[in-house]
């Protein structure tokens, strides 16, 4: 008889234990973007929802600003950060290749040497980061696990760019995912749509931008930073067509209704897109909806955290409360799924 591998054991469900977050002290109101752009503020309000962004200081770097969001979600999970067996970062924005991130997270929060790994997936990087943190979990290799989506939009915003200078903004949100008594994570349904892989994308790559002669030696054109670039009408389209389908299937994936839902938690990509798709899932009006995007942008994998703690810290919503939540960008990419609140 051949020789088997001991079983792995772990938790029979997970849940979220701590939220927090973290955003840079700059403020850019919309009437400092129109020094960049010829625009105005009531334009990008109804086109976008936006009045102001946080955007990043020299000393908040994505590793400062992961930190501080995480040590707010590790106290609030009143738990030690040795306890974390597993750091999870999900972020677009770290513009080292490598090592990742999460390693030197992991070290400044004292979480010994539990593993530490980045994940690219945009917008539905928090999604994704949640996902494998709930199976982790369950999976008995982990007790704790730090999900962070953390970014550093503004490094990627080309300025002159009036489709896209609006939008983006800084910051970091983090969450404690561990073992429960009850389900507190739903079913994750997610995916990707690479057909669409250049709707939201880099306008180059980091090779091909720094292998252009440089201006300042004189050896002819200036090398232009990679910036994001995006089709906002067929990302808008997706959207709310598409996301609004994924959102109806974790709904059902976790066997809730829409009535029951305490809160909705939506990737803060645009306002017109939240209220897309809030009447498309016909939302009941008594359901609160995270709108954090007037005030911070979208900060693609730090937005739904960063919108959960606001809304808990608000009153919006509260501890115990089903909330749905689903987060779509470049890829294209998407996650969503129903949780118990922190």
């Amino acid at each position: 008889m051949s020789p088997t591998i001991k079983p792995v054991t772990g938790a029979q469900f997970s849940r979220i234990h701590g939220v927090g977050g973290y955003r840079p002290t700059r403020v850019i109101p919309n009437s400092e973007v129109l020094n960049w752009i010829d625009s105005s503020d009531e334009w990008i309000r109804t086109r976008s929802g936006i009045a102001e962004r946080r955007w990043a200081g020299p000393e908040e770097t994505v590793a400062e600003m992961s930190v501080q969001a995480a040590g707010k979600a590790i106290a609030m999970a009143g738990i030690r950060p040795e306890q974390i067996g597993g750091v999870i970062v999900a972020t677009v924005s770290h513009l080292k290749q490598t090592p990742a991130i999460a390693t030197e997270i992991a070290q400044r929060l004292g979480c010994g040497t539990a593993p530490a790994f980045d994940i690219s997936a945009a917008c539905a990087g928090f999604g994704y980061g949640l996902g494998l943190a709930d199976g982790m979990v369950r999976g008995g290799s982990a007790e704790y696990v730090l999900v962070i989506g953390v970014e550093r939009l503004s490094d990627l915003t080309d300025v002159t760019d009036r489709s896209t200078a609006f939008i983006f903004g800084d910051g970091a949100g983090a969450a404690v995912v561990g073992p429960s008594e009850t389900p507190g994570i739903g079913k994750v349904v997610w995916g990707s749509d690479g057909s669409q892989a250049e709707v939201i994308s880099q306008t180059q790559a980091w090779d091909t931008a720094f292998a252009k002669p440089d201006a300042v030696n004189g050896a002819g054109e200036e090398t232009k930073w990679p910036a994001l670039r995006m089709e906002g009408q067929t990302v808008f389209r997706w959207a709310v067509y598409d996301m609004a389908k994924v959102a109806e299937q974790a709904l059902e994936a976790a066997g809730i209704t829409a009535d029951q839902l305490g809160a909705f938690i939506p990737h803060q990509a645009n306002m017109r897109i939240i209220d897309a798709m809030v009447k498309k899932l016909d939302l009941p009006p008594n359901v609160p909806v995270a709108r954090d995007i007037a005030e911070t942008g979208n900060t693609s994998a730090a937005s739904i955290p960063l919108a959960m703690e606001r809304m808990l810290e608000r009153g919006e919503a509260k501890s115990g409360d089903l909330a749905l939540i689903i987060g779509f960008g470049a890829g294209l990419v998407y996650a969503a799924a129903v949780v118990t609140l922190p």
